[in-house]
C-alpha cells in the first residue's frame, strides 16, 4: 500500500508540487550570513533540536523529516529567490522563515501568492498580520511586546525617553507602537530616530538623540549593529544614563561586556520555565541560548511536523487546513502554549525582563 502511494504521489506531482521520496521534506530561510547570522544561526540550532527529537520519535508520517536550509544573506530578493527554488525545484511541503520582518514580509508574499504554507518564527511587525492566507505566525506581534516594554520602561522611573529604531518594517512598527504605548501610559517620547541598518557609524544619531536630554534611551537594534551602536554609545559617555533594549537578545551576542555592562532590556520568553530544553541546548552546543529565537524556530518546526502528520500527507492543500486546525486548538511548545487567531497570528505571547551580567543575560526585575 505505501509502495502504491508513492506511485500516485509521483503521477501527481505537477498538482502538488511535491518529490516523491521517501522523507519528508520542509525549508527553511534564515539569515545565515550578514547582520543578523548569530539570529539566524541560533534559529537552524532550534530546528536541528526539534528534527532529531521528531526523527527519534519516528519521524513523519513514518518517515524521517528533513529541513533544507538556504540563506537570505539578510537580503530581500535573495530570500524570494531562496524561496522559489524551495518550492519550485525542492517541492518542500511548506517554508519556515525569516528573522527580520523586512525580509519575512516580502518572502511570505511570494509563498503566499504560491499557496505555500509559511510559517514565521521570528518577525513581530504588526505589518506581518497582512502577509496573506496561508502565513502563520508562531510569536506575537508587536503590538503586545512593545505595551510590555513601555510599561517596564515606566515602571522603572525613566518618563522622557529617546526612542532609536532601525528604518525597516520591524523598527517603524517598534517605534510606532512603543511611542503610542508610552504616551498613553504618561510618558515622553523626546525624539523617534529610525536609522539605516549596516551603517559604519551611528555617532551622528546618538547624539542626536542626547541634544533632547532624555531620562533614558529606548532602542532596538539588529546583531552587529546594536554591538556597534553599544560601542558607540560608550566611547560617547552615553551610558552614564540608562540604556534599554527591546527584544535584547537580537544584539548581545554581538556586543562585547565591556561596552553592555548593566544594559537592561525585554525580550520574548524563549523557554517559558522548560528546564530540558535548555539543558538540551547546552548540551548540543556547549554553550547557552545566543538569542531569544532558537526556542522559538524548533516550536515552529514542532508545529510543522504535526500538521504534516494530522494531514496524512504532504500534499499543501491539506497541510494548510491542519494549520488551521491546529491553530485553533492550541499547540504547547517550549515557548508556551501557541494559538492563533483568525488571521494566523499568535494570540498570547510571555515576555521575560533582562539585565546584562558581564556576558550574561538574567532575569531582572
Amino acid at each position: 500500500m505505501k509502495k502504491m502511494i508513492r506511485v500516485l504521489a509521483a503521477t501527481s506531482v505537477l498538482a502538488t508540487a511535491l518529490p516523491a521520496q521517501a522523507d519528508v521534506v520542509i525549508g527553511a530561510v534564515l539569515p545565515l550570513s550578514g547582520v543578523n547570522a548569530n539570529g539566524g544561526e541560533d534559529q537552524r540550532r532550534g530546528i536541528e533540536l526539534a528534527v532529531a527529537q521528531i526523527n527519534e520519535a519516528g519521524g513523519v508520517l513514518g518517515e524521517p523529516l528533513k529541513v533544507i536550509y538556504e540563506d537570505s544573506g539578510n537580503v530581500p530578493q535573495r530570500a524570494i529567490d531562496a524561496a522559489r527554488k524551495l518550492v519550485s525545484v525542492d517541492g518542500v511541503a511548506l517554508v519556515i522563515g525569516e528573522y527580520s520582518s523586512g525580509i519575512t514580509i516580502p518572502l511570505g508574499q511570494y509563498l503566499v501568492a504560491e499557496g505555500v504554507p509559511h510559517l514565521n518564527p521570528a518577525s513581530t511587525s504588526g505589518l506581518v498580520r497582512g502577509i496573506g492566507a496561508t502565513s502563520f505566525s508562531m510569536v506575537g506581534l508587536d503590538n503586545v511586546s512593545t505595551e510590555f516594554a513601555a510599561k517596564d520602561v515606566l515602571d522603572r522611573g525613566w518618563k522622557r525617553v529617546a526612542v532609536l529604531a532601525m528604518n525597516n518594517a520591524f523598527g517603524q512598527g517598534v517605534a510606532n507602537e512603543f511611542g503610542a504605548h508610552f504616551a498613553q501610559l504618561g510618558g515622553e517620547v523626546t525624539t523617534t530616530i529610525m536609522y539605516t541598518s549596516g551603517q559604519t557609524t551611528y555617532r551622528r544619531e546618538l547624539q542626536q538623540a542626547e541634544s533632547t536630554e532624555p531620562d533614558a534611551y529606548v532602542f532596538t537594534a539588529y546583531g552587529a549593529d546594536g554591538g556597534l551602536m553599544m560601542q558607540e554609545a560608550y566611547e560617547l559617555g552615553l551610558q552614564e544614563d540608562p540604556w534599554y533594549s527591546i527584544l535584547i537578545t537580537m544584539h548581545n551576542a554581538d556586543t562585547p561586556a565591556e561596552f553592555k555592562t548593566g544594559l537592561i532590556g525585554m525580550d520574548v520568553d524563549y523557554t517559558a520555565d522548560d528546564t530540558s530544553y535548555k539543558a538540551a541546548y547546552e548540551e548540543a552546543y556547549g554553550q547557552s541560548f545566543q538569542s531569544a529565537w532558537s526556542g522559538y524556530a524548533h516550536d515552529t518546526t514542532l508545529f510543522a511536523a504535526e500538521t504534516i502528520e494530522r494531514a496524512g500527507s504532504t500534499d499543501r492543500p491539506a497541510v494548510l487546513s491542519a494549520i488551521a486546525e491546529l491553530g485553533a486548538e492550541g499547540f504547547t511548545g517550549v515557548t508556551g502554549e501557541i494559538k492563533l487567531d483568525a488571521d494566523g497570528q499568535r494570540m498570547w505571547q510571555p515576555y521575560q525582563k533582562l539585565k546584562v551580567e558581564g556576558d550574561a543575560l538574567v532575569s531582572h526585575e
